[in-house]
C-alpha cells in the first residue's frame, strides 16, 4: 500500500491551519501544523515531510528565515511560501531564497491543493533522482539523434586531420561549436582558435580584420596590428557566414590558401602563416556560385570536406536533454535554483518548430529561468509566442493532444496575461466553430445542421444572427422546432 505524502503546515493563523488541515486531508495527504518555525524545526529532528506550507509573517523566525534555514539543510524538499501581504518584495525574496511556489492569501484552496500536489510529485521524484543518480556528463556538443551521430563520426574521422572542413546549416544550430571540437581533437589543440564572423564586421574592415595592417594604412590606422591569420598561426582561423566574404577578399583568401603567405593591408613584406581554415554558412554555396557572388575555385578549397549540421526539428529527441543542459547553465549563470521541465511540457517543446534551432532553445530557457513561476515548468509558463505556434505551425497542430488541451492551454495563456470575461470569447468563437463545421457538412441544410449540433431549426438561426455570421450561400429552407 502507498504510503499518503507528509504535508507540514506552518502559519500562526490558527484558522488558515485548520482550512489546509481539512482541505490536505480530506485529498489523501498526511498532515502536521505548527503555529510557528521553532516547533516544526524541531519536529525535523525526528521526520521529514514531502513538502512544507509556511506563512510569512510568524512570531519569531518568519517565514523568509525559515526558507532560507531549510534551503541550506534540504535543498530538495519544496516550500510553498504563504502570505496575505502579497506585494513585490515578498514574492522576489521568496524566490530568491529557493521557494517552491508562492501563494499569496486570501487563496483558493483547490489551487493550494494542486500546487501541494505538484510540489510532492516534484519532491518525489528528485528522491527517485538521488536514489539512481544519472550525473549527465559534460559534453562539448550534445546529441543523440541518428542526424548528431553522423556529425560526430565526422568528427572523429577527421581527430588527426589538418584538412579544411565546410560547415553547412542553418543560423542557431551550432556551427561554431563543431568547428570548436574539430580544432580540439585536431593535432592543432594547443595553438589557438580564432573564430570570425564575415556578417558581423564591415565590409571596409574585413582585410584588415584577416590579414592586419600597418601603420598609416589608412585613417585611423595609429598603429600596426596583427589580423586573424597572423593570431592563429599554429592552430585554426574559423570563417563563419563565409557566403557574406566580398569577392575582393574572396580573392585575397584564396592566394592566401594557395601560397600560404599574405601582405597586411599597407605593407610590401609577406607575412608566412600555418593556418587550418574551417568555414561555415547557412547559405547555398553552390547557388552563390551559380549566380556569380562566390569564387568557384574558392569554394572548391573550402569544400574538401563537408559537415552537415541538422535543424533542431530534424533531432526532437535532443530537445528535452538540451533543454535541461541550457535550464542548468542558466541556473549557474544567474545563481538561482535550475528550473524542472514537466514530462508533458518537454513533449509539447518536442512539437515546436524551431525556426531558431538550438539557440532559440537556448534563449527560451535562460527566459523560463527568469520568468517560470514555479520550480517546475508547465507548459502554460513558455513565453506566449511558443504557445501561439500551436495554432498556427501545422506541424504543432498535427501532433497536439486534444481540442480541449489546446483550449486549456489557450485559457491558461489568456489568464497569464490578465485578461478577463475570458469565457465571452471563447463562447461564441466555439459555437461559430460548430455551426460552420456543421452548416458544412450538410451543404449549408439548416435543419439537417441543427440536428447534428443537436437544436432545433431555429435555436440555430437565432445564434446565427446572435453570433452576427455571414448566411450568404446558405439552403436556407422554411421549417419549425
Amino acid at each position: 500500500m502507498t504510503q499518503a505524502a507528509k504535508v507540514w503546515i506552518v502559519d500562526d493563523d490558527r484558522s488558515i491551519r485548520w482550512v489546509l488541515d481539512k482541505a490536505l486531508t480530506s485529498a489523501g495527504f498526511e498532515t502536521e501544523a505548527f503555529d510557528s518555525a521553532q516547533p516544526l524545526l524541531a519536529r525535523l529532528e525526528d521526520e521529514h515531510p514531502d513538502a512544507i506550507l509556511s506563512d510569512v509573517r510568524m512570531p519569531g523566525m518568519d517565514g523568509l528565515k525559515l526558507l532560507q534555514h531549510l534551503h541550506e539543510v534540504m535543498p530538495q524538499l519544496p516550500i510553498i511560501i504563504m502570505t496575505a501581504h502579497s506585494d513585490l518584495d515578498s514574492a522576489v525574496a521568496s524566490y530568491q531564497g529557493g521557494a517552491f511556489e508562492y501563494l499569496p492569501k486570501p487563496f483558493d484552496v483547490d489551487e493550494a491543493l494542486s500546487l501541494v500536489r505538484r510540489a510532492v510529485a516534484h519532491a518525489q521524484e528528485q528522491r527517485e533522482q538521488t536514489a539512481q543518480p544519472q550525473p549527465e556528463q559534460a559534453a562539448e556538443i550534445i546529441g543523440e539523434a541518428p542526424a548528431m551521430q553522423e556529425v560526430f563520426r565526422a568528427i572523429g574521422r577527421l581527430a588527426h586531420s589538418n584538412i579544411t572542413v565546410l560547415i553547412n546549416g542553418e543560423s542557431g544550430t551550432g556551427k561554431e561549436l563543431v568547428a570548436h571540437a574539430l580544432h580540439k581533437h585536431s593535432p592543432r589543440a594547443e595553438k589557438p582558435f580564432i573564430p570570425l564572423n564575415m556578417a558581423a564586421i564591415p565590409r571596409d574592415l574585413i582585410e584588415s580584420e584577416l590579414f592586419g595592417h600597418e601603420k598609416g594604412a589608412f585613417t585611423g590606422a595609429a598603429a600596426s596590428r596583427r589580423g586573424r591569420f597572423e593570431q592563429a598561426d599554429g592552430g585554426t582561423l574559423f570563417l563563419d557566414e563565409i557566403g557574406d566574404m566580398p569577392a575582393d577578399t574572396q580573392t585575397r583568401l584564396l592566394r592566401v590558401l594557395a601560397d600560404g603567405e599574405f601582405y597586411r593591408v599597407g605593407g610590401h613584406t609577406p607575412v608566412r602563416v600555418d593556418v587550418r581554415i574551417i568555414a561555415a554558412t547557412h547559405q547555398n554555396l553552390e547557388k552563390l556560385v551559380r549566380d556569380g557572388r562566390f569564387r568557384e575555385d574558392l569554394f572548391h578549397r573550402l569544400n574538401v570536406i563537408r559537415i552537415h549540421i541538422p535543424r533542431l526539428a530534424e533531432r526532437r529527441e535532443d530537445i528535452p536533454r538540451l533543454a535541461r543542459h541550457f535550464l542548468a547553465s542558466s541556473a549557474e549563470e544567474l545563481a538561482v535554483e535550475p528550473k524542472v521541465l514537466k514530462p508533458e511540457t518537454a513533449e509539447f517543446m518536442c512539437d515546436l518548430s524551431w525556426p531558431g534551432n538550438v539557440r532559440q532553445l537556448e534563449n527560451t530557457c535562460r527566459w523560463l529561468t527568469v520568468m517560470a513561476s514555479g520550480r517546475e515548468v508547465l507548459v502554460s509558463d513558455l513565453p506566449p509566442e511558443l504557445l501561439e505556434q500551436q495554432q498556427h505551425d501545422p506541424k504543432v497542430a498535427g501532433t497536439s493532444c486534444s481540442w480541449q488541451e489546446g483550449l486549456r492551454l489557450w485559457a491558461e495563456q489568456q489568464l497569464a496575461r490578465g485578461s478577463e470575461g475570458i469565457l465571452q470569447e471563447a463562447v461564441p468563437a466555439f459555437e461559430r466553430v460548430m455551426i460552420t463545421a456543421a452548416l458544412g457538412a450538410t451543404a449549408g441544410r439548416r435543419r439537417d445542421a441543427a440536428r447534428l449540433l443537436g437544436w432545433g431549426r431555429n435555436t440555430l438561426t437565432r445564434k446565427i444572427k446572435e453570433l452576427q455570421m455571414d448566411t450568404s450561400g446558405l439552403n436556407d429552407e422554411e421549417g419549425d422546432d
